[in-house]
C-alpha cells in the first residue's frame, strides 16, 4: 500500500519519492551491523527530509526500538500522530514544553542544572517523574555538560530522583570526526565517555541505556555500540562520509528520489543568454529544457552551471544559474517533448545521479541535500 502527501489527481510539476522498503532494509543492514545493541531511528527535520511519520512507522517495522528527534515539538507530533514505544529529544530551550514531553512519556535530554531545573518543576506539576537521560560533552563542543560540571549535574540528578522527580534513563554523549577515520578525538571521546558513565554510575546511577554511536560510528566502529545506536543519515541510503565508503559498501540504498517534470522546450540561437547574469551563453543553436525547481524548493544555488541531471538517459547538467522556482539545462538540440521526467537524484543504479553527486558540486555533504528539499515538493511514499 503506498502511502502520499499529495494525490496525485494531475501530473506533478515535482515530486520527491521516497521508498519505504529501502529505507526498512536500511534498518535491517545498521542493526546487522550493531546486533548487540538497540536502535534509534532518527527522525528530526521531517526524518532529513523523507517525511517523519511514514518513515518513523517503517523503522520500527524493521527492528527500530527507538525514534529520535532534535526538538520536543518533533517528537510530541510523533506521539500524536500514533507512534508508539521509546521517544527522545535533544535540543531545550529554556520554557520549552516540559510537562507535555513528560505527559507524552518522552525521553527528555538535559546538559545542564537550568534544564534539570526545570524538568524537574514540570515533573512536580505533571505529578510524575520525568524520564531524563544527561549528556556529557566529550569534546564534540556543543550540547552537554562540560567534564568539570559533570559532578554537580550527577548529584543533582540523584537527589531529584530520590525525590520521586525524574528517572535517569540514559546517559549519552556525541561524536565530532567519527566520520573521519583515525581522527585521534574518537579514542579520547571515547575514553571521556567512558570515564563520566563510570562516575555516575559509581554514584548510583542506574541508566537503562548509554549511548555514543551515531552513523558513521555505527557504521565503523563496534566498540561504540554500548546499548544503544542512533543512526540518522545512514537510515536513509546516505553515506555519512564518501571517506568511509559508498551506501553500496554498507548495504545501503538512498531512499529518495527527486525528479520534475520539464515545463518547457525551445530552440534558441548560439550566443543566447541563460538565466539571471547571463553565466551561462549557448555556443551555438540548441534547444533549453525548463526544470520548474529552484532555490524556494531546496536546490541548492551553488549547483549554478554544474548540478547534474538526468532526461530522457542522458545527463545534462544546470545551464546558468538556478533561480527560485526554476533552472535551465542545455538539451544539445535534443527536443525531449515538455511533461518528460528530468531525475536530480536517487539511488544511482538507472544512471541518475545520487544526492551525493549534487553535494560534491555544491561543496557540501549529502546531509544538506536532502533535507533542505522544501515543503513544495510534495512526498510521495512508495512501499509502504
Amino acid at each position: 500500500m503506498n502511502e502520499t502527501s499529495a494525490v496525485p489527481t494531475a501530473p506533478l510539476r515535482a515530486r520527491a519519492e521516497i521508498d519505504l522498503g529501502a529505507l526498512r532494509a536500511n534498518v535491517r543492514a545498521l542493526r546487522a551491523r550493531a546486533k548487540s545493541a538497540h536502535l534509534m531511528a532518527v527522525v528530526k527535520s521531517d526524518a532529513y527530509g523523507h517525511g517523519a511519520v511514514p518513515c518513523a512507522r517503517a523503522a520500527l517495522e524493521a527492528g527500530a526500538t527507538w525514534l529520535g528527534t532534535a526538538t520536543p515539538e518533533e517528537a510530541l507530533a510523533l506521539r500524536a500522530a500514533g507512534l508508539p514505544g521509546r521517544i527522545m529529544c535533544w535540543l531545550w530551550v529554556p520554557g520549552g514544553p516540559w510537562r507535555q514531553a513528560i505527559e507524552a512519556d518522552l525521553d527528555v535530554a538535559v546538559s545542564g542544572m537550568w534544564a534539570l531545573r526545570e524538568v524537574g518543576d514540570a515533573a512536580r506539576e505533571a505529578g510524575r517523574p520525568a524520564r531524563v537521560q544527561l549528556k556529557a560533552d566529550t569534546g564534540l563542543g556543543r550540547n552537554g555538560c562540560q567534564p568539570e560540571d559533570w559532578p554537580e549535574l550527577v548529584g543533582a540528578a540523584l537527589e531529584a530522583e530520590a525525590a520521586g522527580l525524574i528517572e535517569v534513563t540514559g546517559l549519552w554523549s556525541h561524536f565530532a570526526c567519527a566520520d573521519e577515520p583515525g581522527h585521534p578525538s574518537i579514542a579520547a571521546q571515547l575514553t571521556r565517555f567512558r570515564e563520566m558513565v563510570a562516575y555516575a554510575e559509581e554514584r548510583g546511577v542506574e541508566p537503562e541505556v548509554r549511548h555514543i554511536a551515531n552513523s558513521p560510528a555505527t557504521l565503523t566502529l563496534p566498540e561504540t555500540h554500548f546499548d544503544l545506536v542512533r543512526t540518522g543519515i545512514a537510515m536513509y541510503g546516505i553515506s555519512p562520509s564518501p571517506e568511509l565508503g559508498t551506501p553500496a559498501d554498507f548495504g545501503l540504498r538512498p531512499v529518495m528520489t527527486l525528479s520534475a517534470s520539464l515545463a518547457l522546450v525551445k530552440r534558441v540561437p548560439g550566443g543566447h543568454g541563460v538565466s539571471y547574469g547571463h553565466h551561462y551563453v549557448t555556443p551555438g543553436e540548441t534547444t533549453l529544457g525548463l526544470v520548474p525547481l529552484g532555490y524556494a524548493d531546496g536546490i541548492p544555488r551553488h549547483a549554478s552551471d554544474g548540478g547534474p541531471v538526468l532526461i530522457d538517459g542522458k545527463l545534462r547538467t544546470v545551464a546558468g544559474r538556478v533561480a527560485m522556482d526554476q533552472f535551465v539545462v542545455d538539451l544539445g538540440g535534443e527536443e525531449p517533448r515538455p511533461g518528460t521526467r528530468a531525475v536530480l537524484f536517487g539511488p544511482g543504479d538507472g544512471g541518475e545521479p545520487t544526492a551525493e553527486d549534487w553535494a560534491q558540486v555544491c561543496g557540501t555533504i549529502a546531509y544538506e541535500i536532502v533535507t533542505r528539499i522544501g515543503t513544495r515538493v510534495p512526498r510521495v511514499h512508495v512501499n509502504g
